[in-house]
């Protein structure tokens, strides 16, 4: 036989068998279009545009940058500063926030704190060591949190020591 005597019959074989199983079909549609429908709801207003005149009368222009106005008495490079040439020490890649005090640990010559950093790790701390990303200073460490004195920029061209404490977690 050869494939132009063929290719019809197979095509009227198969529309043949399309034709078949449409009962399901139907009965799916039927219920379809019986149930019931709901209510969508209604869209939305949209609120009208109210516009907004910027008074200019004494306020200043808000496109102009405003410079820092440094205090008479402020000497640039007067007062603490962080040391730059020292080593950093791994916890202060972390900010104050994110470390946790674990514990203590006395022995005849000094008391240590055990700090937590954010990757797992328990770092031992003495007084004098360094931890946070403002340049912090371990004053003290107590059985139940670190005294420390940060380093922060004034704006100015200066430092500000401030303190901070770090409490043990519970």
């Amino acid at each position: 036989m050869s494939p132009v005597r063929v290719l019809p019959v197979v095509l009227v074989l198969l529309l043949a068998g399309c034709g078949r199983g449409m009962d399901e079909l139907e009965q799916w549609v039927a219920d379809v279009k019986a149930r019931k429908s709901t209510t969508i709801a209604p869209i939305p207003q949209i609120q009208p545009y109210e516009a907004f005149a910027y008074d200019v009368a004494n306020r200043r222009d808000p496109f102009v940058p405003v410079e820092p106005q440094r205090p008479a008495n402020a000497a640039v490079g007067a007062g603490p500063h962080p040391d730059f040439r020292r080593n950093k020490e791994a916890l202060e890649e972390y900010p104050l926030d994110a470390l946790r005090m674990q514990g203590t640990i006395r022995t005849p010559h000094a008391v240590y704190a055990l700090v937590k950093a954010p990757d797992g790790v328990i770092h031992r701390v003495a007084a004098g060591s360094h931890m946070g990303q403002n340049f912090g200073e371990i004053n003290a460490i107590t059985d139940t949190e670190i005294t420390l004195s940060e380093l922060v920029a004034d704006g100015f061209g200066g430092w500000l020591q401030r303190a901070a404490v770090l409490a043990l977690s519970e």
